[in-house]
This record gives C-alpha cells, structure tokens and sequence, in this order.
C-alpha cells in the first residue's frame, strides 16, 4: 500500500518521512490552513529529497495558472486538486493532476470510477480535522484506484487492507501538533501500512 504523508512544513519531517519509507509528501498551499507552506519552503524542501518520493502540492480554489506556476518553481511532481471543476479546468493544467471527492455520501464514491483520486471526508476546511468515512461505503466497490483519506491512524489500518485501497493519505494523524509532525507516529504508521496493519 501507498504512503502519503500530508502537510509537511519543514524539512526534519519531510526526511523523517522519506526515511521510513513514505511513497509521497504533500505541500499544502491553501491559505487557510494551518499547514500552509510557502512555495519557497517547498521548493527547499523538494531539493533535499530523494529522487523515488513523489511531491505533491494540495490546491484548494486556486485558478490553473497559480496551480502550474507553483507546482513548476517548487518542483512539484503531482498537482493535489480540492476543487470541483469542469474538464477544461484540468486540461489547463501541465502537472499531473489527481482528483480529490470530498465525500457527504456513499455515491460520492463512485464519481469518477476507473481513475485514481483521492477520497476524503466532507469537512467546511477541506481536509486536517481527523474526520474519518465510514468504511462500510467502501464494501462492494473497487478500490484499487482509490487513495484513502480523513482520520486515519495507525490503529485503524488493519480493518481498511481488506478493502486493497492502492494508498493512504494520513496528515493529522501523525502530528503532535497541526503542522508538527511526530517521527515515531509517522514510522509506526508507515510500517504498519506496509505490513498490513499494525
């Protein structure tokens, strides 16, 4: 299973991270987060990584062009969009993109079968509050595409491997504070996703 680590602020947990054995890091660059990192800091930061962890920039309500100008001058591998748009939205987007359904329902789920993104729960602060789906909507539905986000904890990851998710996405769940990451909740949490479960 895919590890992504969200919400990376500095550069200690950014190795911290790549040290045990995170597949993917995540900027977020929305302003009203917490986490909110400048692009110069990621830029820094994605320098100092090694060459097999993917970078990956989280965009809420921001237009294509902000969106490319960010992703290429802080060297970005992958563009994280939380917002809902048409086609021509992601056409103009010269990073590779992955979609994020911010779910109310279990038909939510659905949206966007056959290609990977990214499922979170509904929150008005789009994502980082520990708000978890339940799992019962994910039975009988194909979830090999589907990165798994929202509350997750080490705890928790025996009880989703059934459901063979290709990744999860776990930001306040190793922090000891919002922004700050804890280095034996994030190496207890990666190696129990590689495992499968703790």
């Amino acid at each position: 299973m895919k590890v992504k680590i969200c919400g990376i602020t500095n550069l200690d947990d950014a190795l911290c991270a790549c040290e045990s054995g995170a597949d993917a890091i995540g900027f977020v660059f929305y302003g009203k987060s917490p986490r909110l990192i400048a692009p110069e800091t990621a830029l820094f930061i994605s320098q100092k990584l090694p060459p097999f962890v993917k970078k990956v920039g989280l965009f809420v309500e921001q237009t294509p062009r902000e969106i490319n100008r960010i992703c290429a001058f802080a060297k970005l591998d992958l563009a994280q969009i939380h917002t809902d748009a048409d086609d021509g939205f992601f056409a103009r987007l010269k990073t590779p993109f992955l979609r994020v359904i911010r779910a109310r329902t279990k038909e939510d789920l659905k949206r966007f079968a056959g290609e990977y993104r990214l499922i979170d729960a509904f929150t008005e602060s789009y994502g980082g509050e520990g708000k978890r789906l339940p799992l019962e909507w994910f039975e009988g539905i194909d979830c090999s595409a589907i990165i798994l986000a929202g509350g997750l904890k080490t705890d928790m990851l025996s009880a989703i491997m059934p459901f063979n998710f290709y990744g999860v996405d776990v930001s306040s769940g190793v922090e000891r504070a919002k922004g700050v990451k804890d280095p034996a909740l994030i190496a207890k949490f990666i190696k129990a996703a590689k495992q499968g479960g703790e």
